[in-house]
């Protein structure tokens, strides 16, 4: 198809942060445009490029960012923020609508916080050149980044330290990928892509972990060195986590949907949680039930059973245990008062199906995927749960990623 020069009026914000106008031939996805906007560009199939914005919406503001448009980490920074959050709300909406489930839907919160406190950087050679940041929108080409403003504090220092391990591992002979995360202890730092580290470069690697604060240094999720152990608090709790743990986004973000879990669940004596990772609800439930978590990841699990001895938690056990492949039947989840299940981004059909035959009184359900989240749901209706309400939660500020808390009752 010939590409040509169009003007064309956006309709609306599509679910992948697109502006969306109708072309000659049907859709057109617009990025970085907005709701109401007339805009010019080169129309390429189903995409326009060489974006020009003729008439701008009211809702438009300049991005914060100066590598957004070119950087593929945010979309949606030229949007005011409170259609932004209205928005997100509306994805969680329309997923819900598509599967026939009526429900409350509450207002949106906002759980943003200080900004992310994990970021994934990658690195790559060009010619005699280390660059790290970030790779563009649809494409593996690099943006050289000098600062993310998405970011928590806690990971000011984060950039330099993944440009400073990069630059010492130079030349790359692929890419890498460099996940930071900010501790309580300071920043846990995983690599991978890279070969077997030669010794020369520990020394050199210790003076860069002292100079940027990094807690610990893992290439693929082994040991290099370690200053302190990385550990985060989780209700009374403390975490040394796992090479390359999994968190919520933020802080903010933990807390928020910790507190809408723990009401979920309020005066239940025991409690299942699964998909528990390292215990972010699974450690905060233990202070008033007895606990059975259940993860995939051995080192997660053994990260949470280890925290679970902190004075005053009631009995956690726990099990890596691959629920995709072996759910926890519903004669087993029936033991227990609540249930607690926050799956990635995939869902958890296999597991909604056990849910549904389990003769448990109440499901507290976190999505980090609206739509999977709206399927499960319409198993678990077909299996005589109530959909009482969902909360829609936003700590993927500027990205199109909405997460959510369900609550469920028999």
């Amino acid at each position: 198809m010939t590409a040509m020069m169009v003007d064309l009026d956006v309709r609306r914000v599509g679910a992948q942060g697109d502006g969306v106008a109708e072309g000659p031939n049907g859709p057109v996805f617009v990025p970085y445009a907005l709701a109401g906007e007339k805009v010019r560009g080169v129309l390429e199939g189903e995409r326009l490029t060489g974006l020009e914005v003729l008439e701008p919406s009211p809702e438009r503001v300049a991005p914060e960012c100066p590598h957004f448009g070119r950087c593929g980490g945010c979309l949606l920074q030229h949007w005011q923020l409170a259609p932004y959050l209205d928005w997100k709300r509306t994805l969680v909406v329309d997923a819900l609508a598509r599967e026939g489930l009526e429900v409350e839907v509450a207002p949106l919160v906002d759980a943003h916080g200080e900004g992310r406190r994990r970021v994934i950087f990658h690195a790559r050679q060009y010619g005699v050149h280390t660059v790290v940041g970030f790779a563009e929108r649809k494409s593996h080409a690099m943006v050289a980044l000098e600062a993310c403003p998405v970011l928590a504090p806690g990971l000011d220092l984060a950039l330099p330290a993944a440009r400073a391990v990069a630059e010492a591992l130079a030349p790359l002979k692929k890419p890498l990928d460099l996940q930071v995360i900010a501790t309580d202890t300071g920043l846990d730092m995983d690599v991978r892509g890279s070969g077997p580290l030669p010794p020369a470069l520990l020394m050199d690697l210790a003076v860069l972990a002292e100079r940027y604060g990094l807690a610990r240094l893992t290439r693929h999720g082994e040991l290099v060195l370690q200053r302190t152990a990385p550990v985060l608090v989780m209700g009374v709790a403390r975490v040394e986590l796992p090479p390359a743990a999994f968190l919520q986004a933020t802080r903010s973000g933990e807390e928020v949907l910790s507190r809408m879990v723990l009401a979920a669940t309020a005066g239940a004596k025991s409690v299942a949680d699964l998909f528990a990772g390292v215990g972010t609800f699974a450690l905060r439930l233990a202070a008033s039930a007895r606990v059975f978590a259940a993860e995939s990841h051995a080192p997660a699990m053994a990260a949470l059973k280890k925290a679970a001895h902190a004075p005053g938690l009631k009995p956690v056990s726990g099990e890596a245990r691959d629920l995709f492949r072996r759910p926890l039947q519903g004669a087993e989840l029936s033991a227990f008062d609540a249930v607690v299940i926050d799956p990635p981004r995939q869902g958890a059909e296999a597991q909604a199906r056990e849910l549904a035959l389990a003769k448990v009184g109440r499901l507290a359900y976190v999505s980090c995927n609206a739509a999977t989240f709206a399927r499960d749901a319409r198993i678990l209706a077909g299996g005589g749960w109530r959909l009482d309400q969902v909360t829609p939660v936003d700590q993927f500020r500027y990205s199109p990623h909405v997460e959510l808390v369900a609550t469920f009752s028999r």
